[in-house]
């Protein structure tokens, strides 16, 4: 009971940080370990990939775009191997982040747009929105503001039904989408909705939200009032509640802009002066490139024409280099997200290769010994049938080991195409030596005898003339049904197989033998 208890409470503390917006990402990220290692003591794999997909979405939003990539690549592989599907979802959310960072719009969309496919009843109210959200600011990134603005409407119809938090988050996302695209009137409607939203639920806008809304209030001409919204918005943002950064820098740059349109020219220095002097002990080299823009426009307005001309050229230099320096940290980044990708598929290769028998590329025994238990315990129509070629020692002995390994990987080819077309989810193994294994899931007793028979035939038919040089090539087979065991394991069927192997060779070879076959196939 305390174990289910325990359990509860992480998934709890879990759906605050998946659910909830916060601030401080690394003290996030820290409880997110916390609460992993917390995971791992109960052994609730669920709970684990939930904290670790926690700590990529903290990593992302504290810059370490890399790290992240790597985290989320195990989740999506858990959560798929375990169709953990609201778990994909959220996966798939923070993929889109990522691409985001990256400037690749294409990828960030089909992250998002597979972000609301998985949606479904069990997914939280907030999954509902703030995926739907996220969509739309892909949309948008991507070029597609009509199909944008129905995500973010889908988004608010939600929220508004639910009473969600998030309402105020996602109509600052849509406003300022329609900002960035040129649409001032959308722009300033839906502000002025986030502003009455707020007014009505008695919530102080983010300092974030006002920043949005100035800089709306200054694409439309109204400089005094966007003043006043980011003095406001300066205010809130002392109170220590919603610290990043680059806030405080790009508040101040907006509020240098309003200033510089009402003509207030000092004061606009002034403000942008503060705003260099924190880019600069902050490192924030985005911002203070568009200092320098916004310093060549004051320059302009004030009429000093040569000193516009000489800082819009330090700007210009400035950009570039920026540009410079963010496509280097793009390459890395990526470099590093292939570099996992491509660990991880070397990984796999190599699992791969462990489970194939190297002379014939069929599966091996430690294949079977892994999957076939499994088959055993899901399928009660499952058979099995064991295969050994007759007289193999004669091909070995009377021409050469290499012919004889020739002999075995055709073989092998036919029992593996013979098994795809007969039953596409079943396989061949090489069990060792001149004895192979096929195991055919949800196979009637029937059914299996005329395939495996079938491939019997294949195989005395096929011409190996050029290979044996005469010598004919035939196999025998005995068949096991999970049915014709009293518990079905492993070894009673391979063991029945074995026997019902042995019988065939016993009368003569070249045949099936299995309970359906009431006797022996024939060799003709």
């Amino acid at each position: 009971m305390v174990r289910s208890i325990d359990a509860e409470v992480l998934s709890a503390a879990l759906l605050t940080i998946e659910d909830e917006r916060s601030w401080d990402a690394q003290a996030e990220l820290t409880r997110a370990i916390s609460i992993e290692e917390a995971a791992r003591a109960l052994g609730d794999p669920l709970l684990i990939a939930r904290a670790r997909l926690c700590q990529a979405n903290m990593r992302m939003r504290s810059g370490d775009i890399a790290g992240a990539a790597e985290q989320i690549w195990q989740v999506h592989e858990w959560a798929v191997s375990n169709d953990a599907r609201l778990l994909l979802a959220r996966t798939h959310l923070i993929w889109a982040s990522i691409h985001q960072h990256l400037g690749d719009s294409e990828q960030a969309l089909e992250h998002a747009l597979l972000s609301v496919e998985l949606l479904d009843d069990e997914s939280t109210t907030h999954m509902h929105i703030w995926h739907r959200t996220k969509l739309a600011d892909a949309l948008w990134s991507a070029g597609s503001m009509e199909a944008a603005r129905i995500r973010y409407a889908q988004a608010e119809e939600l929220a508004v039904l639910s009473g969600s938090p998030a309402l105020l988050c996602l109509l600052n996302n849509h406003a300022y989408a329609e900002y960035d695209t040129g649409n001032q009137q959308r722009a300033e409607e839906v502000a002025n909705r986030l502003q009455r939203l707020a007014d009505e639920r008695g919530i102080p806008l983010e300092p974030a939200f006002l920043d949005t809304v100035g800089a709306i209030q200054i694409g439309n001409g109204r400089f005094a009032e966007a003043e006043a919204t980011m003095r406001l918005c300066i205010e809130r943002h002392a109170e220590g509640r919603h610290e990043d950064a680059d806030a405080l820098p790009e508040y101040l740059l907006t509020l240098a802009e309003a200033q510089r349109g009402l003509g207030a020219f000092q004061r606009a220095q002034q403000s942008l002066d503060e705003c260099r002097a924190l880019c600069a002990e902050r490192d924030i080299v985005d911002v203070l490139v568009r200092v320098h823009q916004e310093q060549a426009e004051l320059h302009a307005a004030r009429g000093d024409f040569a000193e516009a001309f000489a800082v819009h050229k330090t700007f210009f230099a400035e950009y570039q280099k920026m540009h410079s320096l963010q496509r280097e940290a793009r390459t890395r980044t990526r470099q590093a997200m292939f570099e996992t990708v491509e660990a991880r598929q070397e990984a796999e290769r190599f699992r791969e290769q462990a489970r194939r028998d190297p002379l014939t590329g069929l599966h091996n025994r430690r294949h079977v010994d892994e999957a076939l238990p499994v088959l055993i315990e899901t399928d009660p129509a499952l058979i099995v049938a064991l295969i050994d070629l007759d007289h193999f020692k004669q091909v070995n002995d009377r021409l050469s080991h290499s012919a004889g390994d020739q002999v075995l990987i055709m073989v092998a080819a036919l029992l593996a195409d013979g098994v795809a077309a007969g039953c596409p989810e079943g396989f061949a193994a090489r069990m060792g030596g001149e004895e192979f294994l096929i195991v055919l899931p949800g196979t009637t007793p029937g059914r299996a005898f005329t395939l495996l028979d079938d491939i019997r035939r294949t195989i005395r038919e096929h011409d190996w003339r050029d290979l044996t040089h005469g010598l004919p090539v035939t196999v025998s087979i005995g068949v096991a049904a999970a049915a014709d065991v009293p518990a079905a394991t492993q070894p009673a069927l391979l063991s029945t197989a074995d026997s019902r192997l042995y019988a065939a060779k016993h009368a003569g070879r070249d045949r099936v033998v299995s309970a359906a076959s009431r006797g022996y196939a024939s060799a003709a």
